[in-house]
């Protein structure tokens, strides 16, 4: 196992659930990952899908002890060495291509990348990479087809998102090929706009007691 595999692991086995949040507005940043920490789960993957959050990523590095914060749903080259330069310590995408599979062999933080079938999985296995977002889990195939995947894929650990919730997590985590979910449901966007801080650690203190 390599060492950025060892450093991704070292995240992603923190909690049984990494938080995949969605974040509008750069304030919200701060005590949004101050109220996840404090429920238990510091692994915080920020999506890139708004127009502030490598805003948000570089204040949760810099001002949220305890969080590792990584950048979501990064597309390509450029997206991987924004997120670097904005402090995350590590990345996730939905998927792979070459591009970004040689992006990430150039930066020094660890790449959680996505495969939903047995051949994209195996073409990450043979670049290195044993540890893998199955997404989108529940479209896939779920639980089931995760089953099916631990038999000729031993060797590899998943990390399920899409579709993943507080009624399916649990079954999901039962299987052994899977290091910890990813779930939108900690961080429901009426509770964030709100600023319900309280709420949402509450929600944080539930998933980190699902394993």
């Amino acid at each position: 196992m390599n060492e950025r595999t060892v450093r991704l692991e070292s995240i992603l086995t923190l909690a049984p659930v990494v938080p995949v949040v969605v974040i509008e507005d750069a304030a919200h940043a701060v005590p949004l990952a101050r109220a996840l920490v404090a429920g238990g789960t510091p692994a915080i993957e920020v999506t890139l899908r708004t127009a502030v959050a490598l805003d948000a990523i570089r204040a949760i590095a810099a001002e949220v002890e305890g969080a590792r914060v990584g950048a979501g749903t990064v597309l390509d080259g450029a997206q991987y060495k924004a997120a670097v330069s904005a402090g995350a310590s590590f990345v996730v995408s939905p998927g792979c291509t070459p591009a970004l599979l040689d992006a990430a062999d150039r930066e020094s933080i660890p790449l959680l990348p996505g495969a939903a079938t047995a051949s994209e999985a195996m073409v990450l296995l043979e670049r290195g990479y044993n540890v893998l977002k199955f997404f989108p889990a529940e479209a896939a195939g779920g639980v089931a087809m995760l089953r099916s995947l631990g038999g000729p894929l031993p060797g590899i650990r998943f990390c399920p998102t899409g579709g993943v919730n507080p009624g399916n997590a649990h079954d999901y985590l039962a299987l052994p090929n899977v290091v910890c979910v990813g779930g939108s449901w900690l961080t429901p966007a009426k509770l964030v706009q709100a600023g319900n801080w309280s709420a949402i650690e509450a929600l944080a203190r539930e998933a980190a007691g699902l394993r």
